[in-house]
């Protein structure tokens, strides 16, 4: 990212602040050596609400496997599985700016169990009619699709407006994600925070 989108200070891990940032339509990453930046790209990710696609092939597994979805069950957790890899933006200071965003009520979670043992999941922050999402993991075969797409089915069932992927990545783009320049992401936002509705 170029030096004009970055916004760095430890006072914006504040919650409010946090929360401020996001409804702006920033949102913070970790460098290799910890430090949290904030960014706003010119280019913006999103999976349209009345246009997605769940790929065939998707479908028949999710049914074979009979998973469990629950919402708000195991947030910290899913947010501590998101953060293990062998390289992530999500910092330690992150995690614990993200508690706080729990204790808020702004940050949700989707969990997919199999056999009552925590396999996928995603968490992202609402703010009004707006979901920006975050981070997603997997431990057994397309557990953090299938919670994807329990997520566009729950945000289409509670009226959100925009649900936030930041990147078109291949992963996304078969759920239909596409990329829209700033100035429609902010008409979006603007359209979502017309919207008062709730994720649980």
């Amino acid at each position: 990212m170029s030096d004009e989108n970055k916004i760095d200070s430890q006072m914006l891990l504040e919650p409010m602040n946090m929360l401020s940032l996001y409804a702006r339509g920033a949102f913070p990453m970790a460098d290799k050596g910890g430090e949290i930046h904030w960014y706003m790209p010119k280019v913006r990710a999103v999976i349209p609400l009345n246009k997605y696609n769940v790929p065939r092939s998707l479908k028949a597994h999710i049914k074979k496997m009979n998973f469990e979805y629950r919402i708000d069950s195991a947030t910290f957790d899913v947010i501590k599985l998101c953060a293990q890899r062998d390289e992530t933006w999500i910092s330690k200071e992150l995690i614990a700016a993200y508690k706080n965003l729990i204790k808020l009520g702004n940050l949700h979670s989707v969990e997919v169990f199999s056999e009552k043992k925590l396999v996928g999941g995603l968490f992202g922050i609402t703010y009004r009619g707006a979901f920006f999402g975050e981070s997603m993991f997997s431990l057994v075969e397309q557990a953090s699709k299938a919670a994807l797409v329990y997520l566009i089915e729950h945000l289409r069932k509670k009226g959100f407006v925009l649900l936030d992927v930041q990147f078109a990545t291949d992963h996304l783009k078969m759920f239909g994600a596409v990329e829209i320049d700033f100035e429609a992401f902010t008409d979006k936002l603007i359209e979502a925070y017309l919207k008062e509705v709730y994720f649980r």
